[in-house]
C-alpha cells in the first residue's frame, strides 16, 4: 500500500517560476514547439484558428463541469462515444472570454453548425462526437509530455527533487488524470492567446511569428547557450543568421503564401521581424517593442508556472512511493 504523500513535497509555484526563468534556454524549445504546433494543427482543421478555439471552448465546458464536481475522468473515457450538451449558449460570454468580437462568434458558430460539428436546438448546443475526434490531442499530449519531462530533469539539476519522471510515467499520468490536466492546459491556452490578441490582428499571425522564432531556437550556436529568460529574449534578436522564406512559412503552417506575405509585412511593421535583401525573415524585436515583449514573456512564464505547478504536482502525487 502506498503511503499518503506529504504536503511538504509540493513544489511551490514561485519556485517553479524562478527555475523556469533561470533555465529558460533549456525549456524554451519545448514551450514554443508546444504552442506553435498546437496553433498550426488548429489552423489546419478549419483553416481558421478562432473557429477551432471556439470548439475547444465548448468542449472545455465538460472539463469545467468535472472540475466543479470533483470528478477526474481519464482520456479514453472522455473521448468514448459521446456528445456534449451545453444547456444555454451565451455569445457575449464567449466573446468576453476569448476576446473575439460577438458578431464573429455568431458567424463562426453558424459555420460550425453548417459543417455538422455542432447542432443547435433552441438555446442548447450539442457538440457532435466527430468534433471530439477532431479535437483529440494525441500529438499535443506528446509535446506536453516532452515539456514536463524536461522540467522534471531541470528539477533534479536544481536539487529541488530527487525523483525524475520518465516520459512513459508522465503520459500515463496525463491520460489517467485527463480532465484535471487538460482543464489546466486549456486555461493556459486561453490566457496565452488572449494576451496576443491585444498585440496582433489574429492568431494566424502569431502562428507565423512562432515558426520564425522556432527557427531561431533551433539555431545550433544559439541552442548551445545556457541563458536565463531576460538574456535569452535579448540575445535571440539577430541570433538566426539564416532566416526563413515566405514559401517555407506557408508550407509549415498550411497558410496560403499571399496571406503569409501580408501577415509578415504586419510583423515587420510592428517591430517583430526583419527581412533581408534575400527575402529571408528573422526574429528582430527592438526598442519599445522588446521592452513590451519581455514584460509579456514574464507574464506568460507565470501562467506556465501555474500550469506546471498544478499538473506536475498531480503527477508527483499519483506516482509517489
Amino acid at each position: 500500500m502506498k503511503k499518503l504523500p506529504s504536503i511538504s513535497n509540493e513544489i511551490n509555484e514561485d519556485v517553479i517560476f524562478k527555475i523556469i526563468s533561470k533555465n529558460f534556454s533549456k525549456i524554451a524549445p519545448y514551450w514554443f514547439e508546444l504552442l506553435s504546433s498546437w496553433l498550426i494543427r488548429s489552423y489546419n482543421v478549419f483553416q481558421d484558428i478562432d473557429k477551432y478555439i471556439i470548439l475547444v471552448y465548448l468542449i472545455n465546458k465538460d472539463l469545467i463541469f468535472f472540475r466543479k464536481n470533483g470528478l477526474i475522468v481519464d482520456y479514453d473515457t472522455f473521448y468514448n462515444d459521446k456528445s456534449i450538451e451545453i444547456p444555454k449558449i451565451n455569445m457575449s460570454d464567449i466573446s468576453t472570454d476569448l476576446k473575439i468580437p460577438k458578431e464573429s462568434i455568431r458567424r463562426k458558430l453558424q459555420e460550425l453548425e453548417k459543417t455538422g460539428v455542432i447542432r443547435k436546438n433552441g438555446k442548447k448546443i450539442f457538440v457532435d462526437r466527430t468534433a471530439f475526434i477532431t479535437a483529440r490531442p494525441e500529438q499535443t499530449l506528446k509535446e506536453l509530455t516532452a515539456l514536463l519531462s524536461k522540467f522534471s530533469e531541470i528539477l533534479i539539476e536544481e536539487k529541488i527533487t530527487n525523483r525524475v519522471f520518465t516520459a512513459d510515467e508522465i503520459i500515463v499520468s496525463l491520460k489517467n488524470n485527463f480532465s484535471f490536466c487538460w482543464y489546466q492546459f486549456y486555461k493556459l491556452l486561453f490566457i496565452f492567446t488572449n494576451r496576443w490578441r491585444n498585440d496582433l490582428d489574429d492568431l494566424e499571425t502569431l502562428a507565423i511569428g512562432l515558426v520564425v522564432l522556432l527557427n531561431t531556437v533551433g539555431n545550433k550556436t544559439f541552442k548551445a547557450k545556457d541563458l536565463n529568460m531576460n538574456h535569452w529574449t535579448k540575445l535571440a534578436q539577430g541570433a538566426d543568421d539564416v532566416g526563413v522564406n515566405t514559401m517555407s512559412l506557408s508550407d509549415i503552417t498550411g497558410i496560403p503564401r499571399p496571406t503569409v506575405v501580408r501577415k509578415i509585412k504586419r510583423l515587420i511593421e510592428t517591430d517583430f521581424l526583419n527581412i533581408n535583401e534575400k527575402k529571408l525573415i528573422t526574429l528582430n524585436i527592438k526598442g519599445s517593442r522588446l521592452k513590451k515583449q519581455i514584460k509579456m514573456q514574464n507574464q506568460n512564464m507565470k501562467s506556465l508556472s501555474n500550469m506546471l505547478h498544478r499538473i506536475f504536482n498531480q503527477i508527483k502525487v499519483i506516482n509517489s512511493d
